[in-house]
Formats: structure tokens, sequence, C-alpha cells
């Protein structure tokens, strides 16, 4: 069974940076594709950035420019960097591995941003 464990959420002030990681409990390399979506309160859940086997990468339209998302094979671990941050963005982030046929999900990790 996969196993996606998410670390590096938090309180932050609004125009500050996290960065989420995902740590996968096996080859990055195995998935087609690899992302983070996120879900605030009352919302439903979206897409936020992915990577996909080849190394592209896609953003929803609200974090171009603020957000990046990279990998890193030798660790297992896929990485999401966020800068500007703004309460809009305060969500529980969960990672996400696809593969044919398959789904998996991280438990999520909470990022807050308040002042």
């Amino acid at each position: 069974q996969v196993q996606l464990v998410e670390s590096g959420g938090g309180l932050v002030q609004p125009g500050g940076s996290l960065r989420l990681s995902c740590a996968a409990s096996e080859n990055i390399f195995n998935f087609n594709t690899m992302g983070w979506y996120r879900q605030a309160p009352g919302k439903q859940r979206e897409l936020v950035a992915t990577i996909n086997v080849g190394g592209v990468t896609n953003y929803a339209d609200s974090v171009k420019g603020r957000f990046t998302i990279y990998r890193d094979g030798a660790e297992k671990t896929v990485c999401l960097q966020m800068s500007t941050l703004s309460p809009e963005d305060t969500a529980v982030y969960y990672c996400n591995a696809r593969m044919p046929r398959r789904n998996y999900w991280g438990q999520g990790t909470q990022v807050t941003v308040s002042s």
C-alpha cells in the first residue's frame, strides 16, 4: 500500500512563505503524476499544482507565480514551495499520487495564513 506523508504546514503571516513536503513510501517515478490539492472550509477540494513523470508542471491560476512544485527522486519527495501567501491560501493541503487505476492521498497538512 502506497503511503504519502505530508509535512511543513503551519501558521504564517500574510506575505510569508512555507514549504510543504510529501514523502512517498516508494519511488515517485512509479507514479504518472504527483501533486498538491487543497480544501478550504466549506469548499471543494481543488488542484494546486501537479508534476508528471516527465517533469511537466501544472498550476492553478490562483497560485501561478507564487507556488513552485518540485521533486527529489533520491529522497522520494515532492515539495511545494509557497510564497507571497494570503489568507485565501488557508486550507488543508493534500498530497496526491496517481497511476493507472490507482489514486493515493496523504492525510493532509493545515496551512493557515493570518496576522
